[in-house]
C-alpha cells in the first residue's frame, strides 16, 4: 500500500499580543515528487532570478506573482487535500495555554489532527524542525498521533521533523497557511480563492 504524505506549517504567531489569528495548515498528497518538480522548474525557469539567493520559498518573502503561480500549479496535482485549523486568539481563555507556546501549538495541531479522517492508509507526516528541542518534538509527536487516531483508521504513522528547505511540501504548506491567514487576519481572500483542491477550514472554538 502506498503512503500518504502530510505537510504541516503555520502562519501567525503563538504570542497572545501578536497577530489576531494563528492558522495551521495540513497539505495531504499522494506523490510528493510532483511538488518537488514544480519547485525545481520554478527555480530553473520562470522565477530563476527571484529565487537565486533563496534556499527555500517563503510566502511572506515572495512576490504576489510567485505565490499565485505556485497555487495554480498546486491545482494541477491530483489527489490533493488541504485542512486548516484557525485559532482566534481573543477566544483563548486558558492561562495554561497562554503561558506555554509549545502546549498551545500542540493543542491547535491536535484539533487539526482530530478533523483529518484517513482510512486504512499509512501516513508520513513532515513538519518544520522549528519545534525546538528533541523532548518538545517527542511531546508533539505523541499528542498529534493520539489525536489523529481518534477518527482515522491508520495502519502506520511516521512523523519526521526537518527544515522546510529540505521538503517542497513544507514550502507549499507555508504558502497555504499564509494564504488562509491573509483571509482571516486581513480580510484578503484573493489567494485562497485560487485554490481548487478540496479545502476544509475548522475553528478551534
Amino acid at each position: 500500500m502506498m503512503s500518504k504524505y502530510m505537510y504541516i506549517d503555520e502562519s501567525g504567531d503563538l504570542g497572545i499580543k501578536g497577530s489576531k489569528y494563528l492558522v495551521l495548515s495540513a497539505l495531504l498528497v499522494d506523490k510528493p515528487e510532483y511538488l518537488d518538480r514544480i519547485i525545481k522548474n520554478m527555480r530553473r525557469n520562470k522565477f530563476k532570478k527571484q529565487l537565486k539567493k533563496a534556499c527555500e520559498i517563503k510566502a511572506n518573502k515572495s512576490s504576489p506573482e510567485l505565490r499565485k503561480y505556485m497555487l495554480k500549479k498546486l491545482n494541477e496535482v491530483k489527489g490533493v487535500k488541504i485542512f486548516y485549523m484557525v485559532l482566534e486568539k481573543k477566544k483563548l481563555f486558558s492561562e495554561f495555554l497562554k503561558d506555554n507556546k509549545h502546549k498551545l501549538y500542540n493543542y491547535v495541531a491536535g484539533k487539526l489532527a482530530q478533523n483529518i479522517v484517513l482510512n486504512q492508509e499509512d501516513v508520513i507526516i513532515k513538519i518544520d524542525k522549528s519545534k525546538g528541542k528533541h523532548l518538545l518534538r517527542k511531546d508533539f509527536n505523541e499528542y498529534f498521533e493520539k489525536k489523529l487516531k481518534m477518527k482515522s483508521k491508520i495502519l502506520k504513522i511516521g512523523i519526521e521533523h526537518s527544515y522546510s528547505h529540505c521538503w517542497s511540501g513544507l514550502q507549499f504548506a507555508d504558502l497555504l497557511s499564509w494564504s488562509c491567514f491573509q483571509k482571516f487576519e486581513h480580510g484578503n481572500s484573493e489567494y485562497v480563492d485560487i485554490i481548487e483542491a478540496d479545502q476544509e477550514v475548522y475553528h478551534v472554538w
